[in-house]
C-alpha cells in the first residue's frame, strides 16, 4: 500500500503504478486514467484474484465516498502498512536506513474500534440543475454522495448525517441558503452535538435554519462560520451562535475541554488520549519544571502538562483556538500557564524549558523552529506528527544540529480505514 488510498503495483518498465480500488496482493484488470514519466495511476476494472488480506467492506459506499479509502483492507493489514510506511519515511526521508528506523519505530497503537471512532464528519455542499445537495465527499473529489449514515461517525450519532443533511438542503431549496460545507460534532461522553454552517458573509435565515436543525436533530449547539478570501488562502470573518451553547465540548481523559466551530481537534477522542498518554509518558514532567507547548490548539497537551509541570508556555497562531485555550484553562483553575497568539517561530517564548511537546500541522515543523528547539537546554521533546514524511525530514534536520536525537517512534492509529497515521516521537539529547 501507498502512503495514499491506493495499492502500488509495477509496469513492464519498472514504473510505479498507483491503482486506485485494489489492495495489496490482488491480482486486477485495470485502466490507466493518468500516465506521468516516473509513474502513472490506474483505477480497478475487475479483481480477478483477491489478496488474502481483501475484505468485503463494512460500508456500502466506501467505493463512492472519499471517508475510507482503505475499507476493504483488513485491520491486521491495514496496522502492517502503517508501520511499514512510518519505517520507510525514516529510512528513506531521513536516510536512516533499514535497519535503524526499524529498531526505532515501535509496534502500531491501536487505541479504539476500527469502525465508529469519528467525533466529526464534514458534509460536502454542491448545486445541481440548480438545486443545492449536500452528503459526503465523494471519491475523487467531485460531488457529493449522500447516505443514509456514517460509518466512520460515533454509532450513536451515525444517522446524524442524514438528518442534517436532509434539513439543510430543503432549507437551501426553500430560502436560497448558499452554503459552502457543513460540520457535524457530536460526543457520547458529553451528549453534545454541534452543527457548523461554513459560508461567506451577506444575508442568512438564521431563525429557520436554526429551527429545521432543532427539528431535525436537537443539536447543543448550531453556529454560522463566516468565511473571506479565494478557496485556497480563507479567513474567518466572523462566527454567530444561531442556538445553543456557541461550541462544543468533550472529555479527553480527565479534562473537560470546550472547541469553538473552527479550531481543530482530533477527530478520534480515544486516539487524542492515547496520545496525550505517550506524550506524559515519553517527557515524564515534574512540578519543579518548566514546559513549552508549540502549536498547542485548544490544549489538549497544554491541561494535562499543567497539572504536572511547574509552569507552561503554550503558543497557537490560529485565533479561535488561542480565545478556546484561554477558556478551557479558566474551567479547569489552571493558572501556571502563558498562553501565547502567534506563529512559534516569531512567538518562540523566551525562557528555558525542560520539556517540549511540538504537534505541527501536516506541513512540519519550519527549519527555523528546529533550530530554534536544537538551541534549548530541554532534555526531551515530544513531536507529535500527521505525517510521517515531515517528521522524517524534520528529525533529520534534528539530527544535522546535533542537540536531540531520536529514541523512539511510537505509531498510533487515529484513522482506521484510511491511509492516515500518528506518530509520537521522543526526541533525547545526544
Amino acid at each position: 500500500m501507498s502512503y495514499g488510498p491506493d495499492a502500488v503495483a509495477r509496469d513492464e518498465g519498472g514504473r510505479a503504478v498507483f491503482v486506485a480500488g485494489a489492495v495489496a496482493g490482488d491480482r486486477v484488470r485495470a485502466v490507466v486514467d493518468r500516465e506521468e514519466e516516473r509513474w502513472a495511476h490506474a483505477r480497478v476494472v475487475e479483481v480477478l484474484e483477491p489478496s488474502p488480506d481483501r475484505v468485503p467492506s463494512a460500508c456500502p459506499f466506501a467505493g463512492a465516498c472519499g471517508g475510507c479509502p482503505w475499507a476493504s483492507l483488513s485491520y491486521p493489514a491495514q496496522a502492517r502498512a502503517k508501520r511499514a510506511g512510518v519505517v520507510d519515511a525514516l529510512a528513506r526521508i531521513a536516510r536512516m536506513g533499514a535497519e535503524r528506523a526499524e529498531a526505532l519505530v515501535a509496534p502500531l497503537e491501536s487505541p479504539g474500534e476500527p469502525w465508529g471512532y469519528r467525533n466529526k464528519v464534514e458534509l460536502a455542499v454542491v448545486r445541481e440543475r440548480g438545486r443545492a445537495a449536500l452528503g459526503m465527499h465523494a471519491a475523487g473529489g467531485e460531488g457529493v454522495v449522500r447516505v443514509k449514515s456514517c460509518m466512520l461517525l460515533d454509532k450513536a450519532h451515525a444517522g446524524a448525517v442524514k438528518s442534517v443533511a436532509g434539513a439543510l438542503t430543503y432549507l437551501s431549496n426553500s430560502h436560497g441558503l448558499d452554503l459552502e460545507r457543513v460540520g457535524i460534532r457530536v460526543s457520547r461522553r458529553t451528549k453534545d452535538v454541534e452543527v457548523a454552517l461554513w459560508d461567506r458573509p451577506g444575508a442568512f435565515p438564521r431563525a429557520q435554519a436554526a429551527k429545521v436543525l432543532a427539528d431535525a436533530l436537537r443539536p447543543t449547539s448550531v453556529v454560522r462560520v463566516m468565511q473571506k478570501g479565494p478557496a485556497k488562502a480563507r479567513r474567518i470573518a466572523g462566527v454567530e451562535c444561531l442556538s445553543g451553547a456557541g461550541s462544543w465540548g468533550e472529555l479527553v481523559g480527565e479534562e473537560r475541554m470546550r472547541v469553538s466551530a473552527p479550531s481543530f481537534f482530533q477527530v478520534n477522542t480515544r486516539g487524542a488520549e492515547k496520545l496525550v498518554e505517550l506524550v506524559m509518558e515519553a517527557l515524564r514532567p515534574a512540578e519543579d519544571e518548566e514546559a513549552m507547548d508549540l502549536y498547542c490548539g485548544a490544549g489538549t497537551f497544554t491541561l494535562p502538562l499543567a497539572r504536572r509541570a511547574g509552569f507552561v508556555s503554550a503558543v497557537e497562531s490560529y485565533g479561535p483556538a488561542v480565545r478556546d485555550l484561554r477558556r478551557n484553562l479558566e474551567t479547569a483553575g489552571l493558572d501556571n500557564v502563558d498562553p501565547i497568539g502567534g506563529d512559534a517561530g516569531r512567538e518562540f517564548p523566551d525562557t528555558d524549558a525542560d520539556v517540549i511537546v511540538v504537534d505541527p500541522p501536516r506541513a512540519g515543523l519550519a527549519e527555523d523552529v528546529v533550530r530554534r528547539l536544537s538551541e534549548q537546554p530541554a532534555r526531551a521533546i515530544a513531536y507529535v506528527s500527521c505525517d510521517p514524511a515531515t517528521l522524517a525530514r524534520d528529525l533529520a534536520r534534528f539530527e544535522q544540529a546535533g542537540t536531540f536525537r531520536p529514541s523512539r517512534v511510537t505509531p498510533v492509529d487515529l484513522f482506521p480505514q484510511t491511509f492516515h497515521v500518528e506518530t509520537v516521537t521522543l526526541l533525547e539529547r545526544a
